[in-house]
């Protein structure tokens, strides 16, 4: 079944098999009984769709579920005046072509049974087994008499839940969605409109993300042609006044060509795109070609295969180097597998190429319907005891996903729109962790949507990550292939930001960071800004209010000083009659090495070389003084030395106080302190302290960076800001 056909609104079939008619089919369903052996004429064209993909299939068990169907619901009419039996048979008609197995054809014969008639899921079971009966109920509408406005909602969740242990079950909806698209007509324009927009927002990203192409493309010009009518129209009269075959037939010819000389067995065909592509192309390129009304599909047996036709094409042709995409290597999260290039021709023609296996095209066409029964290989194992959760082999990421934060949208409402935003994220990334185990994540996903996809409720504590091993902020966003480690604060009363959804882009991150905010309304922490934390003397820095020296919370209303350092003891300099301080913007203790600079007043102020003041001192012409330690021996003890250490870390509760607690146990004082407002979730503490001896300085250093949190502690590097 093409994935491109040109026509949305014919049904999609094989091209030697004739077109149905199913109003005829409709009057032979109504004639009345048929004898036991033979197959009713109904659907005969089944049985032969089928027997194409399945040749050994049992077609007795398809016999029976047409009877009940056509017994349960003769006398009823669809709204076109047909006989309601031809909606069934349709459905089980694009299944069949798409390779579905008996069971899902099975359960689509019987997927209205349940909702429209006498019939049981009892009798369906005792019929024709537990798995056509959880099919069959997966697609049944709730009742609105029941649920109300919140019917439809809810009935996709109901059917998304199915979907999670058996994944045929959205196989039959889809197909059941188109067979019901192709006859909207007969609906009024607005109920027209409402179900193109369901289609829209969730039918088709849904067939999109389970790879079942050939239903998601039609299903998308028949949305076309409803919401957007004069624009189809156009669309339409561009393709039917292009000759859109002629414009690829040489360039196809030349393919052909080229792969016979290099003794490659392949198929050359050309893919007419459908009416959405060319739309989508016209309005990319403006002005259309010959050659963007179709593409070129090469089918070829193994894989190796593909990579050789690329290298023909390549070589006997001039390529168009940034189209090529290869989803072998790395195949689409919905299954997807092909390489894609393109090739200019005669005249500079431009044409797009798909490379691909038999294999790959089917699953390219149908998706998780070519995979069959996902359970067949358990067939001969006993039943569980809890058959209900199955586990399907086939569930890709993003359905686990989907399913594990339905669970906590209790809401109807949040439950449909949580579900359109999500299914509008149409790439998926995999980035791993520090564990070996890897995350599905939607692209654009933050570290905030890995912290909560890895650990659920307990992500409220993150106060940080690393990504590919270097330290990174929650509002990191994340690239497919990356390395994350999330990091977690020791306090586990601590919660998430109002400001982290900005940031989050999975459903489960926004709804667990909006739950805890609502339970939590006066302690939802201060929010991160928009830009990395600016130090001090910064360009568009905030001048930080500073801390009491107890270490307290920094008060807003007292403004930030410079606080310059004692005269120096123990420094001598060239002219020993001069005053010395040591430099409040670096505070050097031994054994630092040291420079000092002439200032007003012809005091000299010693900094340590490093300094970034140095460097701006000489760059203005100043001209530094030699300035060195005085010699420990005949030195008078000192009263301890004077240091300024910053500490960056990441924001949580109780960080100031676990700080001052660990400079007090290291012996020194706090003479001053600036704590910087918090920026994407940093936190910037300046602490200018007094030791009582320089050797104590790095234990000192160290004993700040084990609190946690804290991820660096380093020596102050930038003037201090003036008072």
């Amino acid at each position: 079944m093409s994935a491109e056909a040109a026509d949305p609104g014919a049904p999609l079939r094989r091209r030697s098999r004739p077109r149905i008619d199913l109003r005829r089919l409709g009057r032979v369903a109504l004639r009345g009984p048929i004898s036991r052996d033979r197959l009713p004429d109904a659907i005969s064209h089944v049985a032969e769709a089928h027997r194409a993909h399945h040749p050994d299939a049992d077609l007795a068990v398809l016999r029976s579920a047409y009877l009940l169907a056509e017994s349960s619901h003769r006398g009823q009419k669809r709204k076109s005046g047909e006989p309601f039996i031809t909606h069934p048979l349709a459905v089980t008609l694009i299944l069949a072509e798409l390779g579905a197995e008996t069971t899902t054809l099975t359960a689509s014969l019987l997927h209205d049974t349940v909702e429209d008639t006498e019939v049981t899921l009892d009798q369906v079971e005792q019929q024709f087994g537990d798995e056509v009966r959880y099919l069959v109920d997966g697609v049944t509408k709730l009742e609105k008499v029941d649920y109300g406005a919140a019917a439809e909602p809810e009935t996709f969740r109901k059917m998304l839940v199915a979907t999670g242990n058996d994944v045929r079950v959205m196989s039959i909806k889809l197909a059941d969605r188109l067979h019901n698209m192709r006859t909207l007509g007969v609906m009024r324009p607005e109920k027209q409109a409402r179900i193109a927009k369901v289609t829209r927002d969730v039918l088709i990203p849904l067939a999109e993300r389970l790879g079942v192409q050939a239903l998601k493309t039609e299903l998308e010009d028949l949305v076309f042609a409803i919401l957007h009518p004069e624009e189809y129209e156009e669309t339409r009269a561009l393709i039917a006044a292009a000759d859109r075959e002629a414009a690829l037939d040489t360039i196809a010819d030349d393919v052909r060509h080229t792969l016979r000389e290099a003794g490659i067995s392949g198929e050359v065909l050309i893919r007419p795109r459908h009416f959405v592509s060319v739309h989508r192309v016209r309005g990319k390129r403006g002005e259309l070609r010959g050659t963007d009304f179709g593409r070129l599909l090469v089918l070829v047996g193994e894989d190796a295969d593909c990579y050789a036709v690329l290298g023909e094409l390549h070589t006997c042709f001039t390529p168009v180097i940034s189209e090529f995409k290869d989803f072998i290597a790395a195949p689409k999260f919905n299954l997807y597998q092909s390489l894609h290039t393109a090739v200019v021709g005669p005249e500079g023609a431009v044409a797009e190429v798909l490379i691909r296996t038999h294999r790959m095209h089917k699953v390219a066409e149908a998706g998780v319907v070519a995979l069959g029964n996902p359970y067949a290989h358990d067939a001969a194992s006993p039943p569980t005891e809890q058959s209900d959760e199955r586990a399907d082999p086939t569930r890709p990421g993003w359905l686990s996903r989907l399913l594990d934060w339905q669970e906590s949208a209790t809401d109807s409402d949040t439950f449909w729109t949580t579900l359109r935003d999500d299914l509008a994220q149409d790439r998926e990334i995999t980035v791993f962790r520090t564990d070996g185990g890897t995350l599905g994540l939607p692209a654009g996903a933050s570290c905030v949507d890995a912290a909560y996809a890895q650990y659920g409720d307990r992500a409220h504590t993150a106060i940080g990550a690393r990504v590919n091993g270097r330290l990174a902020t929650l509002s990191t966003v994340l690239g497919d292939g990356d390395t994350v480690q999330v990091l977690l604060a020791h306090d586990a009363a601590s919660g998430p930001s109002p400001d982290w959804l900005d940031h989050a882009r999975t459903p489960a991150a926004r709804i667990a960071i909006t739950g805890w905010l609502a339970d939590h309304p006066d302690e939802a922490k201060p929010g991160p800004e928009s830009a990395a934390p600016a130090g001090p003397g910064h360009p568009g820095s905030e001048r930080p209010a500073p801390a009491a020296p107890d270490g307290g919370a920094p008060s807003a209303a007292a403004p930030a000083r410079t606080r310059s350092g004692p005269r120096a003891a123990g420094v001598v300099v060239e002219d020993p009659e001069a005053s010395v301080r040591l430099a409040g913007c670096c505070t050097p203790v031994p054994p630092d090495e040291l420079t000092g600079f002439v200032v007003r007043g012809g005091a000299v102020t010693v900094h340590r070389r490093a300094c970034r003041a140095v460097a701006a001192m000489r760059e203005i012409g100043r001209a530094p003084v030699e300035a060195r330690w005085e010699d420990a021996e005949g030195r008078e003890p000192e009263a301890g030395c004077r240091v300024t250490l910053v500490a960056e870390s990441f924001g949580r509760p109780h960080l100031l106080a676990d700080l001052t607690e660990a400079i007090a146990t290291a012996d020194a004082a706090i003479v001053s302190a600036t704590v910087e407002p918090p920026s994407e979730q940093r936190v910037r503490h300046t602490y200018t302290l007094r030791l009582p001896d320089p050797a104590g300085l790095p234990a000192l250093m160290r004993a700040m960076r084990d609190v946690a949190g804290v991820y660096d502690v380093s020596r102050a590097q930038h003037p201090a800001p003036a008072g």
